[in-house]
């Protein structure tokens, strides 16, 4: 075809030489000319086509203008052991590695594009087997973000993971280390702050970046595990939480919302360092008793550091920590015993990533959560003291996949130690929309 098209190219020069006269030579030289920059141009573009194709796959669907839809499937496979048997007793996170073998706990199909000019869109849908291999599914993400309000406004409708902090609206695949840190799994349950609801911000017109945002969420079910959650049914099959009876509260005014705040800002310290510093909170009724009522709020900071001769993103560092605390009003329990009492947890996460090297990188954490005694056992078990610290090392083949080795060592009030090693292969097929900073 190649062949084929040049030489039909040929024809009018051809043409040109037998029938024009000399003085028209010079025409004829710019003739050819124009079709030598042709014939290169063609062969660039054969080049870059045959690129396309060794590149990996990127899937852009029902382009029309401007509106486009990207998709993505990205899964998580892990491989480990643990010294307790059962690894969800020291792994508590929905997505964790909570077994000993091998487990998919995390394999999300991600979808997200242009609705209109007024709105984008995101869903992800998310595949885990459970610990006897079977699949579950759930819708974990739905939303739309508005684009063209003023004022440096935006409305957030949806399902989504609640702005609280920095790692808990982090999809799995983007952690820095395998699991989820502790003091969330106290403060947020085993997946997450994550609801029906809406959420409006403002860009505040800075000179830095600075966006204030305030969320209204139903606040119910085991994705608000502080909140309107009934717990698990005991041996009697009551519902307890913390040891105390529930029952279901339903919405009856604008109390029974919660409503979570938070303030964000960055901060370029030098051409090469940037701080970004955050607070946020949570207040909302729990399921305890008709008055009773949950308070979180916490802090967050995150610091980077890039080369001013950085190569593919290297080398760098980042050091990101989270302090949370929690106030949990207990209702009166008196088929139990127990009085009304409020239940004081805190904790905190710190770790480094260090980019030494491309494509390695190597972490560290250390993690401590705890809280005040309360008149029920369980809930003095369930809350008890505990300590980690976690290293780690990341291998980047590429921005499509990666594999990870972890160690985590607990201390633990109520129990032995405990150790665990873990190796978290991520591979990622298609486009996916990119993490905010």
């Amino acid at each position: 075809m190649k062949i084929l098209l040049h030489c039909l190219l040929m024809i009018p020069v051809i043409w040109v030489a037998y029938s024009c006269p000399a003085a028209e030579a010079e025409t004829t030289t710019n003739t050819l000319e124009e079709l030598k920059q042709l014939h290169l141009r063609m062969d660039a573009l054969e080049k870059k086509v045959a690129e396309d194709k060794q590149s990996p796959a990127v899937l852009t669907l029902g382009r029309t203008g401007s509106t486009y839809m990207n998709v993505s499937f990205d899964v998580l496979f892990n491989a480990g052991w643990s010294s307790v048997p059962d690894a969800k007793e020291i792994q508590p996170g929905c997505h964790d590695p909570a077994q000993r073998g091998f487990s998919i706990r995390n394999a999300e199909l991600a979808l997200d594009g242009a609705v209109d000019p007024y709105f984008k869109a995101f869903a992800d849908v998310v595949f885990m087997t459970d610990f006897e291999d079977t699949t579950d599914l759930e819708l974990e993400e739905a939303y739309v973000l508005s684009s063209s309000l003023p004022y440096g406004l935006q409305v957030k409708p949806g399902r989504f993971f609640v702005e609280f902090g920095r790692q808990n609206t982090q999809h799995p695949h983007a952690w820095d280390f395998v699991d989820q840190p502790l003091v969330l799994n106290r403060m947020f349950g085993e997946d997450g702050l994550r609801q029906n609801g809406m959420r409006l911000s403002w860009l505040v017109p800075t000179p830095n970046y600075t966006e204030i945002m305030l969320g209204m969420f139903n606040g119910q079910g085991g994705d608000a595990y502080s909140f309107r959650y009934l717990g698990e049914d005991d041996e009697e099959g009551v519902r307890r939480m913390y040891g105390h009876a529930t029952s279901s509260r339903s919405i009856k005014g604008m109390g029974d919302f919660v409503y979570v705040p938070r303030i964000a800002s960055s901060f370029d310290l030098t051409d090469v360092q940037t701080l970004v510093l955050g607070a946020s909170a949570a207040v909302g009724p729990n399921d305890t008793g008709n008055e009773a009522k949950t308070l979180i709020y916490g802090l967050d900071t995150f610091w980077k550091w890039k080369s001013s001769h950085a190569e593919r993103g290297w080398p760098f560092v980042t050091w990101q920590t989270e302090v949370l605390a929690r106030n949990f009003e207990a209702g009166a329990d008196e088929e139990a015993g127990l009085p009304s009492e409020t239940l004081r947890d805190w904790g905190l996460y710190s770790q480094v990533q260090w980019g030494f090297m491309h494509p390695w990188a190597a972490g560290l954490r250390g993690e401590y959560v705890t809280g005040n005694t309360s008149a029920s056992e369980e809930a003095n078990e369930e809350r008890a003291t505990t300590t980690r610290v976690s290293p780690n090392v990341t291998w980047y083949p590429s921005e499509y996949s990666k594999i990870r080795l972890q160690y985590n060592h607990d201390w633990r009030e109520y129990a032995e130690n405990a150790d665990a090693i873990w190796l978290q292969l991520e591979f990622m097929l298609g486009a996916h929309a990119a993490h905010k900073f």
